[in-house]
């Protein structure tokens, strides 16, 4: 670390950064902070980590950002590695704070410039940095292939087809309705939540098509503090959805992702309106459409019976106004839901956003102490199944699940529909012989 303190700081960029961002929006907010402490007490880092004083968001965006604008930008890597802890290590820029604030400061902002401050000096964290290199490099956080995403969806398709007649996973169909996007995680890690939304797809009759590049609709970068690397991802989307001519980007069960491509994306990828180009819908929204309209109908005799309780990612709910949605959709698919306390907008992060999980090892130990407060919250529900839209949150909460013992299920709204939806009979898989009687043959 001595070694790493001792290498020069680069503050006309520092300045260059801190200029941009010197809006009197922020001058008021750095200025205005009463320290009333109402941010504390919205906080699950406060909160968990026995109320201490320093991990307050107000503190947290004083000894940071406001500290930088103090010095002018003249500040040693000391200092920014100081930053660093905060910044990263106590804070998932949930934006629970702001509800609090009586002024409304939006503190996560101000955490998002601090870290950009400190990614311009080459301090961030190891697991962030290495998904830059792999969206600069391939277009998507995991480094994979063109190649290797279209086989994984070819590989899903021909599997999938055989449980499901008709199905197909259409790449780069112009025109479609939908231009459905995922977490890199899925083709890499998790195929069958491809396959899954497939299922979907079909029973409901949709219009699709999965883009063969620009298909990993994740933004850690903006996480990450790095704009100019935000924008370029999200312009990927953006432009692959424009060249097909489709009416729109549809986001998988992820919280950031929708954050990035309907609200903040815009910005980043140079749209001043703050506008997408192709209006962007999640899967929470469309998923509770299909059961609303009647185009995807539930077995009453699968739904869910073990109590259940909802997991509001902050991204969908608080930061994506799609609450209702999701707990409307969660009643149509289970029997006895039981709410967390608090919930919808005012629901704590799960304690794996804003870059966490991606974070790495290092930060471990930490997300399982923040995250006591998302565990306390489960267990007081009573419930054995948490359904999570949020591919972060479904990460947190199966750690926390071992960590804490909680004797849960993690479970998404694709698994569950494809587990409770009835298959209409032109859907059923069929023998050799019933496609020679239909003269398919």
């Amino acid at each position: 670390m001595s070694e790493e303190l001792e290498k020069p700081i680069n503050t006309k960029k520092i300045k260059e950064i801190l200029s941009a961002n010197d809006s009197a929006r922020i001058r008021t907010w750095l200025s205005i902070c009463a320290r009333c402490g109402l941010c504390a007490e919205s906080c699950f880092f406060y909160l968990a980590n026995n109320r201490d004083p320093k991990t307050s968001p107000a503190y947290k965006f004083k000894n940071s950002l406001g500290e930088m604008y103090r010095r002018n930008g003249e500040v040693d890597r000391e200092f920014l590695h100081r930053c660093y802890d905060m910044i990263w290590g106590e804070c998932t820029t949930c934006k629970r704070c702001s509800m609090f604030c009586p002024f409304g400061i939006d503190i996560a902002t101000m955490i998002a410039t601090a870290r950009a401050v400190c990614n311009s000096q080459g301090i961030v964290p190891e697991g962030l940095a290495r998904t830059s290199v792999n969206y600069r490099e391939t277009g998507n956080q995991m480094g994979m292939a063109t190649e290797d995403f279209i086989d994984t969806c070819t590989w899903m398709e021909e599997e999938t087809g055989e449980e499901l007649h008709g199905l197909t996973i259409p790449i780069d169909k112009p025109g479609a309705r939908y231009m459905y996007t995922v977490n890199a995680r899925e083709p890499m890690y998790y195929p069958q939540d491809i396959a899954m939304a497939a299922k979907i797809f079909t029973v409901a009759e949709e219009d699709w098509t999965m883009p063969s590049f620009g298909w990993d609709c994740t933004n850690l970068a903006m996480f990450a503090g790095d704009r100019a690397l935000a924008g370029q991802i999200v312009k990927h989307v953006y432009d692959k959805a424009i060249e097909l001519g489709v009416q729109n980007i549809l986001i998988t069960e992820c919280g950031h992702a929708y954050r990035s491509a309907k609200y903040e994306g815009p910005y980043f990828a140079g749209y001043q309106d703050g506008k997408p180009p192709v209006p962007v819908i999640h899967s929470v929204r469309l998923f509770y459409e299909y059961l609303r309209d009647g185009r995807i109908k539930i077995d009453p005799e699968k739904m869910i019976e073990e109590p259940v309780t909802y997991q509001d990612p902050c991204n969908v709910s608080r930061n994506g106004g799609l609450w209702e949605e999701g707990r409307a959709l969660t009643r149509f698919l289970c029997k006895d839901f039981r709410d967390m306390s608090p919930n919808r907008d005012l629901n704590h992060c799960c304690g794996g956003g804003g870059g966490y999980i991606p974070m790495g090892p290092e930060f471990k130990k930490r997300r399982m102490i923040s995250g006591q407060i998302k565990a306390d919250q489960i267990k007081a529900t009573g419930a054995k199944i948490v359904i999570v839209p949020c591919h972060n949150c479904f990460d947190q909460i199966n750690d926390l699940n071992k960590e804490c013992n909680l004797g849960v299920k993690v479970m998404s709204f694709k698994e569950i529909i494809c587990e409770t939806m009835i298959i209409p009979e032109k859907f059923q898989p069929r023998d050799e012989d019933d496609e020679v009687e239909g003269g398919e043959e």
